[in-house]
């Protein structure tokens, strides 16, 4: 059983969902900290704005008490931000050929009062996970498991504890993990090596990548997204 584990991110990019339809399980890495300093992609993502990239991001309470488990964070509700950052993508891409489809998946992520960030972040994920056709039933929250400890320790537990026997990795886990504990520990790895698809792209010059997956729902759609992450899972498989 291939487990994947990555923390909730908001609105996330292309590869995060690509992990999601090669996992029979997929943890949601909630238990964790919120980075000190701009919260990564835990908070904030990457569009077209004006023809150029741009960060989208969801203002969130600073201090170490409010970042100590991502589960926790608050979001700041100081100004009208939801209202601002959806016009942003609406004159964003208003030319775009699928602009209604996305904007009607959304749109209740965009109208949620959710003042906890992952929960917040989790509505829009299942909303768009759901308009590509990918199973969300196979999601679980780390926070609703028995598990402790950091690092490589933290990923063996929460592997064991839904079952799993693989672990999937992304791209850039050499950085925080330490490989050789999983084979001690007799679970498999598996790297996800991600290769980024091309598509069409309304507003770009030329093709930009590693931005959130609604760049590529407002070009493709759902059925052709669906297929960029199948076309990149054929590849991965030998297909």
């Amino acid at each position: 059983m291939i487990v994947a584990i990555h923390q909730p991110n908001f609105l996330p990019w292309l590869g995060w969902f690509d992990k999601l339809a090669r996992a029979d399980v997929f943890v949601v890495l909630d238990n964790v900290a919120l980075q000190r300093t701009g919260g990564a992609y835990t908070n904030r993502v990457e569009m077209l704005v004006s023809g150029k990239r741009a960060w989208l991001t969801v203002p969130v309470a600073r201090g170490a008490d409010a970042r100590e488990r991502i589960s926790e964070a608050r979001i700041v509700e100081a100004m009208p931000w939801r209202r601002k950052m959806r016009r942003t993508i609406e004159q964003s891409y208003a030319r775009a050929p699928f602009f209604d489809e996305v904007m009607a998946a959304l749109d209740p992520l965009f109208e949620s009062a959710e003042e906890r960030l992952a929960a917040f972040n989790m509505t829009g994920v299942l909303s768009l996970a759901r308009l590509v056709g990918l199973d969300t039933r196979k999601m679980v929250m780390a926070s609703s498991l028995p598990v402790s400890g950091s690092g490589t320790d933290l990923l063996m537990a929460i592997v064991r504890a839904v079952g799993g026997d693989i672990y999937l990795c992304g791209g850039g886990a050499g950085g925080y993990q330490d490989d050789a504990k999983f084979a001690e520990a007799g679970l498999g790895l598996q790297y996800q090596n991600f290769s980024h698809p091309v598509y069409p792209q309304i507003n770009a010059s030329t093709f930009v990548p590693g931005l959130s997956i609604v760049d590529a729902l407002m070009n493709c759609g759902g059925v052709g997204t669906a297929r960029l992450l199948g076309a990149r899972l054929a590849m991965a498989r030998g297909g």
